[in-house]
């Protein structure tokens, strides 16, 4: 069986389904505090009268060494010592950069070599337009990329991969895998109650949802269930009533909507549901909501959006008073952003990443000013592109998360 690594230094290595990994204990985190962390450890104690940058204050400098991109930290590092002892690991980086409150936003990318299937993080620092990499997962080789689902905590720097599926044998798995920025680690969590792939995802109020998806004999499932993170522990919720696996999800006031997709042309509509989990309830998605989903979905000033793979690839957005979509005035997605693509947004911009990595980002405007648009709920896009480097051209995007940093 193959063997695992389970974080990015010096870690133990176990095989998948070792009692190890069946996470009993609830998982928990021994904080080890280093003396490299401590402001009044000997070493930065003996260090004091070295400046960190010439003729500035020290509280001044180390807000200016914080800014520097990661992937600048291996030739900086070598200045001195002092800034050594500042970007010699990530965990002292980002833990000095959330002592000062850094929050940052950084676009994680899910994505696979397109010949030999093998899976990567990439990191895309949305401030400095520079890319670097973090640790490998602690899973299985060979898996379909499409199986996974990823869902992040954005304020809380941390992202989730649940479930999955080994492409050799299209077996699903419940496997729960936690990654925490500040101390660029993956964690294996509690396995899901029940192994899926191709399922639906949402986080609510901190909250983890998972539904529906194929289970191990390849049916269509209509199981839900809910981590809460914090706890480790998975709980069921009720069943979504239909068996269906996933195209799409998003959480819209409060509520996770999923769809099954679209053929085209339709040859029958498309399902979808909607789950409220103040009520613990499962409901049948409108008609206009469901057949208009055309594509990948994000929320922006608390309206679903949707890049469709259809209408010229431009982007709509859904009025619930008339359960229809509008397209969204400006171009349509840049030709350079080639399907598949991932999407996500933070704040008022849609990040899509493209084949090779790729990034459109759209920048959406409320239409409101005057000579442009009365209209309640009108809104418009811009786009700008960052073209990814060259060692990115066999990528291609599975899913894509935002992280504050």
């Amino acid at each position: 069986m193959q063997r695992v690594r389970l974080s990015s230094q010096q870690a133990p290595v176990h095989k998948l389904g070792d009692s190890q990994m069946t996470l009993s204990p609830k998982f928990r985190l021994a904080v080890i505090q280093s003396s490299l962390l401590d402001p009044l450890s000997e070493l930065e104690m003996s260090l004091r009268g070295e400046p960190l940058i010439p003729g500035l204050p020290d509280d001044v400098a180390l807000n200016c060494l914080l800014r520097l991109p990661v992937q600048s930290h291996s030739a900086s590092r070598a200045v001195c010592k002092r800034w050594h002892l500042i970007l010699g690991s990530k965990e002292r980086f980002f833990t000095r950069r959330r002592e000062l409150g850094f929050k940052d936003p950084w676009l994680f990318v899910f994505a696979f070599h397109k010949c030999t299937g093998k899976i990567q993080w990439q990191v895309l620092d949305l401030t400095h337009f520079s890319w670097h990499t973090i640790p490998s997962m602690p899973c299985k080789d060979k898996v379909c990329p499409h199986g996974f689902r990823c869902v992040s905590i954005p304020h809380d720097g941390t992202l989730f991969v649940c479930g999955g599926m080994v492409s050799d044998v299209d077996c699903p798995l419940d496997l729960v895998l936690k990654y925490e920025m500040q101390k660029n680690r993956w964690i294996v969590m509690n396995k899901m109650i029940t192994a899926r792939s191709f399922f639906a995802s949402g986080v609510i109020d901190g909250m983890i949802y998972v539904a529906g998806g194929n289970s191990t004999d390849l049916f269509e499932l209509d199981l839900a269930e809910v981590l809460d993170p914090v706890k480790g522990s998975w709980h069921p919720i009720a069943s979504m009533g239909t068996n269906m696996a996933s195209y799409d999800a998003a959480v819209l006031n409060g509520k996770l909507l999923v769809t099954e997709g679209w053929l085209w042309p339709f040859y029958v509509s498309p399902r979808g549901q909607v789950y409220d989990p103040k009520t613990d309830h499962w409901e049948s998605m409108s008609v206009g909501l469901r057949e208009g989903w055309t594509g990948s979905s994000v929320v922006v000033y608390g309206h679903l959006f949707v890049v469709s793979e259809l209408e010229r690839m431009k982007l709509k957005v859904y009025d619930t008073d008339t359960d229809s979509w509008e397209p969204i005035a400006g171009p349509p997605l840049p030709e350079q952003i080639c399907k598949p693509f991932a999407v996500n947004a933070c704040d008022c911009k849609i990040y899509v990443v493209g084949r090779n990595l790729h990034v459109a980002v759209g920048y959406i405007s409320r239409l409101n000013q005057k000579g442009i648009s009365d209209k309640k709920g009108s809104f418009g896009v811009q786009w700008h592109v960052i073209d990814a480097p060259n060692c990115f051209s066999d990528l291609t995007p599975s899913s894509s998360q935002v992280l504050f940093a």
